[in-house]
């Protein structure tokens, strides 16, 4: 007999799985237009402390060496309010390690994502627990997914430019139904 995704997760007691059906695994709780959008007075609404960041296409461009304008300055902010930060990318050390160095955060490296080995070792390396945490990323198949399977809420930007190989293309078309209707407003209540 197969198994559900949600019933493996039942499984592994993931209790605070999005409610709705399995499609709901491909939503994220919010959305914004950039990483920078994100403030502690957000966090805070969605009660959690620190944050698993993604690198490509969240941080920086895919395989940029530096982050994106304004990156450097929110991340001093959020820790500057006691936002605890940790990459989760599944890219290798190469890529991973001199970024993480160049913002002077944690990180973990080939993350797998969407499987949850990733956000548990960060979330080890943090000292927090999952319902402390709210993961961040571009990609609904491995980003928002595994938030979801990991059971923290997870928060959708939108990415910073499309990538070019026929693999990505593809892979966006496919993300289109998951993707966000609406931009949240700092202003409303949370879902």
């Amino acid at each position: 007999m197969k198994e559900t995704l949600k019933a493996r997760c039942k499984a592994e007691h993931r209790e605070d799985l999005p409610k709705g059906g399995e499609a709901m695994l491909f939503r994220a709780k919010i959305a914004l237009r950039s990483v920078c959008d994100i403030t502690p007075q957000l966090l805070e609404k969605l009660g959690v402390c620190g944050l698993l960041l993604d690198i490509d296409n969240t941080l920086t461009t895919h395989d940029n060496p530096v982050p994106a304008a304004g990156v450097e300055a929110w991340v001093a902010g959020m820790q500057a309010a006691g936002i605890s930060l940790c990459l989760v990318s599944n890219n290798h050390p190469p890529r991973v390690e001199p970024f993480a160095k160049r913002l002077g955060l944690d990180f973990v490296c080939e993350g797998k994502k969407p499987l949850t080995k990733g956000y548990r070792e960060a979330v080890q390396k943090m000292g927090l627990s999952r319902k402390e945490v709210a993961a961040v990323g571009d990609q609904i198949f491995t980003d928002v997914l595994g938030a979801n399977l990991f059971g923290v809420p997870c928060i959708f930007v939108f990415p910073m430019e499309m990538e070019k190989t026929r693999f990505f293309r593809f892979k966006r078309r496919m993300e289109i139904p998951f993707l966000p209707k609406k931009i949240y407003e700092e202003n409303k209540e949370l879902n």
